[in-house]
């Protein structure tokens, strides 16, 4: 069984959304399965009304771009790509067709952006992540080199159930290729948070707590068959989840998602968002 089937890929032509198209072209190559490549135009009522043929021509300016991607990668690959371009608020298209289409991953291409633009991340992507129906995979770079295939994962692991998800994602992944996987527990810096003095017998227990958490992962991943590697350490959370990666030069992060809905929007959660924004590799938020 493939891990996954269905796989929509938001496209807008840009070099990002165009290396995320290729990360999964090669993966469906390697392990089968179907893409459907998406194509938004949001319709603005004051820019289209000023120039009613505007909105038609966007409308064919991306067919053109998603057929020239569908007749590239479908001939050097030999792989299925359908095409759906369709008006509207990209990140409401991107979500609505994957549940109409029965899609089990949403591929995007996101910018690497810092200070004030990271903490906005970019709405196409956030929206997309916050409101997907299926695992989110985003792309950071446009690079070459795609191979489909991953040789070590990262799993940020605090035992919770969305972190166990991800880490049963993985371990999924590991049954069609052979990967490593190694599990990360951060333990925060509770006294630059809570201006709290952090004693020796206090961090003690932080360590030892944190050590049964990611035993706790060992097992499951063992009960799944795999084996996986653990490090503990302290720190900033998301800093040290990029850190490690790149210094295991882990090819993917796999985190679990929270399920932000309302007001959480706006925050999506902030460990997260700046995993995605600092990663220098793609990063899969499991659902």
């Amino acid at each position: 069984m493939r891990v996954y089937e269905n796989i929509l890929v938001g496209f807008d032509d840009t070099e990002y959304s165009r290396a995320a198209l290729i990360e999964v072209a090669h993966w469906v190559k390697n392990h089968g399965g179907k893409i459907i490549l998406v194509h938004a135009v949001y319709f603005d009522t004051e820019e289209f009304s000023i120039s009613p043929g505007q909105l038609d021509k966007r409308l064919e300016m991306g067919k053109k771009a998603c057929y020239q991607a569908q007749e590239q990668y479908s001939s050097e690959l030999g792989i299925d790509i359908d095409i759906v371009v369709r008006e509207g608020e990209p990140h409401e298209v991107i979500v609505d067709i994957a549940r109409e289409k029965g899609a089990d991953l949403i591929a995007m291409g996101t910018y690497g952006r810092k200070g004030i633009k990271r903490m906005i991340m970019g709405s196409v992507t956030s929206g997309v992540i916050v409101d997907s129906p299926c695992d989110v995979l985003v792309v950071k770079h446009p690079y070459n080199g795609y191979t489909g295939r991953y040789d070590s994962i990262l799993v940020p692991f605090d035992g919770s159930e969305s972190s166990k998800r991800a880490l049963l994602k993985a371990v999924e992944l590991c049954e069609t290729d052979d990967i490593v996987i190694t599990l990360l527990y951060v333990i925060p810096r509770y006294e630059e948070m809570l201006e709290f003095f952090k004693t020796t017998s206090i961090q003690e227990k932080l360590f030892d707590e944190a050590r049964k958490i990611v035993s706790e992962g060992e097992m499951l991943a063992y009960q799944k068959g795999t084996s996986v590697s653990t490090i503990v350490e302290e720190g900033h959370v998301a800093d040290k989840i990029v850190e490690i990666a790149n210094g295991l030069r882990s090819d993917l992060i796999v985190m679990g998602s929270y399920g932000w809905r309302g007001v959480n929007r706006a925050i999506m959660g902030s460990t997260t968002e700046r995993v995605i924004a600092y990663s220098t590799v793609p990063v899969l938020v499991v659902s």
